[in-house]
């Protein structure tokens, strides 16, 4: 098995960017071949993703710990893919944000690394925008996320 990991800083408190990243619905948002990944209730989440050219499909799960800040996912396929993410505060109005990556497939010149990097500078900038509109309209950004909105499209 091997393993990625990756860790940045953002320019949003910590408790936003959980609050941001800890609702599915989002992901396309951030992951580029992402295209679906709707909730089906509890931690089971539906995906579609375009990998390699070829649209997939697939059951994933997405479980939440708001008290440590805290995302495990996973999903069934032949490369055991799974991760983590943590987020800790690294001051009033910054976070910082860890994933680790846990898969059987190996990629040539840091494909995965890099895309890894990509994808968590993506995270950050989606969810630092998202908040910044949100403070702007004066909805309160993600931690007053009722579930009566949809803020992410």
């Amino acid at each position: 098995m091997t393993e990625y990991r990756h860790t940045a800083t953002a320019d949003i408190p910590a408790d936003e960017l959980f609050a941001f990243l800890s609702h599915p619905e989002n992901l396309p948002r951030y992951f580029p071949e992402m295209k679906v990944a709707e909730p089906r209730g509890g931690d089971s989440v539906h995906v579609e993703a375009e990998v390699r050219g070829e649209r997939v499909a697939s059951e994933a799960w997405l479980h939440t710990d708001a008290g440590t800040r805290s995302l495990t996912w996973g999903a069934e396929g032949p490369d055991d893919y799974h991760g983590e993410l943590r987020i800790s505060e690294d001051g009033p109005a910054s976070s910082e944000i860890t994933v680790t990556l846990h898969s059987v497939r190996e990629a040539d010149g840091g494909e995965v690394q890099r895309g890894l990097e990509e994808t968590v500078a993506a995270m950050t900038h989606a969810a630092t925008s998202d908040a910044d509109v949100e403070a702007a309209e004066g909805q309160g950004g993600w931690t007053n996320y009722d579930g009566t909105r949809d803020s992410s499209g």
